[in-house]
């Protein structure tokens, strides 16, 4: 007879954790066992005897892949091996397990054990590891304001609250006004300065002392403009703590009926929301409101309805407040503030460029749009913005890290080239495609305002459904279906402003691609989130004509499903 016989004391002094060693002091629990394996290997019964560490810690296939290699065991034996070794650790665990719980019930019933000290053990361990027993989290400012202020937006003092809210607007908007009128004033004194102090170059100045006139005015305009900001950043502060506490105070004394003051509180106070407008914003409203509206079904067997609509607005629309608007402003107005803390959010898609600030182009038009009137509800636009900041150059380092571990071999090696030195310029610039978002309460129309990065690649003709612009829009509308935000305004043609290289044929052709490319990923919505009907709004510039209007209006029910009328009649 032939023996396989294994003395792994070394082995089974390796399965001790290391916190055993660290702890000699302790009494040590473990219990030393002996597995034994017995096979046949054609005439010959071989045994495999090795000493286990109980309770064992290692992993039970690892343990067999050593015992394999270390005794040279046939590899016919493997899987018998295996099964046999998990029998036997479970086995001898759940006795060792019994023991012990015989012991201790030994000890409680001898009186060895406090049963009320037990209890109180079990039941604080039961408490802090079981959810429906686990504290509360600490309340939020923040939410409790939010909880507050759903329900009283939802209850007579709505009518208050907007009255309010357009006060507040309007005294910003007339602090701007003064701003906006004494930065005038200085510029246009400045600028009578330095035509005086054209006259004089060569004559008594020198080019060194028009750069100084030059350096001098600029600083004033800084001064001037840091001086009003400060007070701008102090007045929004004020109203915003102001607001918040007047709507926690009103909620409760909403809460007692007794209370005699509720409705001198809720008084609807005279405001220029009701104010006829104007005659230039009524006009301004007409030329706006141009505007088709379809609805339809997407979906194979289960089919979804959406809303579409075809605008031809500016973007910014979506956001000014008007401080002498018509009926309609103040029920854009309550319809905002009604959604704000529902699940059906509406967004808006901002094409920006690849900087993350606001300080040209339609990113600082929209910063200026979001200043004039104070958002009680988040962050002003640039602390969000300077959270987006940190989050794009911890994103960078996380993924140059991963980079250099694993490089990418490009398709394209010249536009990863660019991409490569602009982010090895400015870390903390975002590429084509890439979008962040920022939240807000006072914009007329909209809740969410998705900044998605494009180059000027979107103004040539040629972009395909694979351009960035084309997949940021797709994980837009991701997001919007991840996150509650039923109403999305698009730019259909991915530019805001109209040029001269923007034809009839190129508009066509541009819309035509994010016309097929959207139904596309609506069609997907009803695999991310079970088929919500949401209306997607396609938003074209204001200067096109109408004539392109309407032609882009008659390409749309060629793309979708467009849902037809029936005419019902009874048969006499």
């Amino acid at each position: 007879m032939e023996h396989f016989c294994g003395d792994l004391h070394p082995f089974s002094h390796k399965s001790i954790p290391e916190k055993m060693k660290k702890n000699k002091g302790k009494v040590n629990t473990t219990t030393e066992k002996e597995f034994v394996f017995q096979f046949r290997a054609g005439r010959n019964v071989c045994v495999l005897k090795v000493p286990l560490q109980f309770p064992v810690q290692e992993n039970v296939s690892d343990l067999h892949g050593r015992l394999m290699l270390l005794h040279k065991i046939p590899c016919f034996v493997e899987n018998e091996l295996k099964s046999t070794l998990s029998t036997f650790i479970e086995s001898e665990t759940i006795q060792d397990y019994d023991r012990e719980a015989e012991l201790a019930l030994r000890r409680l019933i001898t009186g060895e054990v406090d049963i009320n000290q037990l209890t109180n053990t079990w039941a604080k361990a039961y408490s802090e590891t079981t959810l429906e027993h686990a504290r509360p989290e600490d309340p939020c400012w923040d939410e409790d304001f939010a909880d507050v202020y759903h329900e009283l937006i939802h209850s007579p003092a709505s009518d208050t609250l907007l009255n309010l809210e357009h006060n507040y607007f309007v005294s910003v908007s007339e602090l701007i006004s003064e701003r906006d009128m004494e930065l005038k004033k200085l510029q246009e004194r400045q600028a009578a300065e330095m035509d005086k102090v054209m006259q004089e170059l060569g004559k008594t100045l020198t080019d060194q002392d028009v750069n100084a006139f030059a350096s001098q005015h600029f600083d004033a305009q800084q001064v001037l403009e840091n001086k009003w900001a400060n007070e701008l950043k102090q007045v929004t502060h004020i109203q915003k703590q102001e607001y918040q506490e007047w709507v926690i105070k009103l909620h409760q004394d909403l809460q007692n009926p007794n209370n005699s003051t509720i409705n001198e509180e809720i008084k609807v106070q005279p405001s220029q929301l009701t104010v006829e407008s104007e005659p230039g914003a009524r006009l301004y409203e007409e030329q706006r409101q141009l505007e088709e509206s379809f609805t339809i079904h997407l979906g194979a067997q289960l089919k979804t309805m959406h809303n579409l609509r075809l605008v031809r607005a500016d973007v910014l629309d979506f956001c000014k407040h008007r401080r002498h608007g018509s009926s309609g402003t103040k029920l854009r107005r309550l319809q905002t503030a009604l959604s704000l803390y529902s699940s059906s959010l509406c967004g808006l898609v901002l094409l920006v460029d690849n900087r993350v600030n606001s300080y040209s182009g339609i990113k600082r038009d929209f910063a200026t749009v979001s200043k004039e009137c104070t958002d009680f509800h988040f962050p002003r636009l640039e602390e969000q913005l300077e959270v987006v900041q940190q989050v794009v150059l911890y994103a960078r380092t996380q993924r140059s890290s991963k980079h250099k571990v694993q490089p990418e071999f490009p398709k394209n090696g010249t536009n990863s080239e660019d991409k490569n030195k602009n982010l090895e310029r400015n870390p903390s610039n975002i590429l084509p495609g890439e979008f962040y978002i920022s939240r807000h309460s006072n914009l007329s129309e909209v809740h969410i305002v998705f900044h998605l990065c494009v180059d000027d690649n979107v103004r040539s003709g040629n972009i395909t459904a694979r351009d960035p612009a084309i997949m940021g829009l797709r994980n837009i509308l991701k997001v919007c279906c991840t996150h509650d935000v039923t109403t999305i305004t698009i730019p259909l043609l991915l530019v805001h402003d109209m040029s001269e290289e923007m034809t009839i044929p190129w508009c066509l052709k541009r819309a035509e691609l994010v016309f097929k490319c959207v139904k596309g990923f609506m069609m997907e919505m009803a695999s991310w989130d079970g088929g919500i009907s949401r209306t997607v709004q396609f938003l074209v510039p204001q200067s096109i004509s109408e004539e392109m209007f309407y032609q882009l209006s008659n390409m749309l029910p060629q793309i979708f499903r467009v849902s037809s009328t029936l005419t019902l009649t009874s048969k006499r």
